[in-house]
């Protein structure tokens, strides 16, 4: 489980993350990007999006869900530089990806995110 300050709440703050227009595509995700905060007490703030598109099952949407919030935890809790840049991020699949393997996943995540970093927002 992700913990609570690592978590994006509020329909504001996925309003100001979507709105901020940082958008960066891998095989299987989108990541859309907030604005890099200065302040060291503001943690990685992370929402995880799948639509009915992706799939009409709410089991399978959840299975998806707790897939990409794993491999972020895992980043977070390694204090992986990548990740902990002190913003908010969305992930979202571009298709159902229930059938990917952890490390499949885990690969597209690390690919958004060194992007990312090579974006300089």
């Amino acid at each position: 489980m992700l913990k609570k300050e690592n978590r994006l709440k509020s329909k504001s703050a996925y309003n100001a993350t979507y709105n901020n227009k940082n958008v960066i595509t891998s095989n299987l995700l989108v990541m859309y990007a907030g604005n890099l905060k200065d302040d060291k007490d503001y943690p990685t703030k992370v929402g995880f999006v799948v639509s009915k598109k992706i799939h009409k099952r709410a089991t399978k949407r959840n299975r998806i869900k707790r897939l990409i919030r794993e491999n972020i935890r895992l980043l977070i809790k390694n204090n992986n530089e990548a990740i902990n840049k002190h913003q908010s991020l969305i992930l979202m699949p571009k298709y159902d990806i229930s059938d990917k393997s952890f490390t499949e996943i885990q690969n597209s995540i690390l690919i958004l995110l060194n992007k990312l970093a090579n974006k300089n927002i």
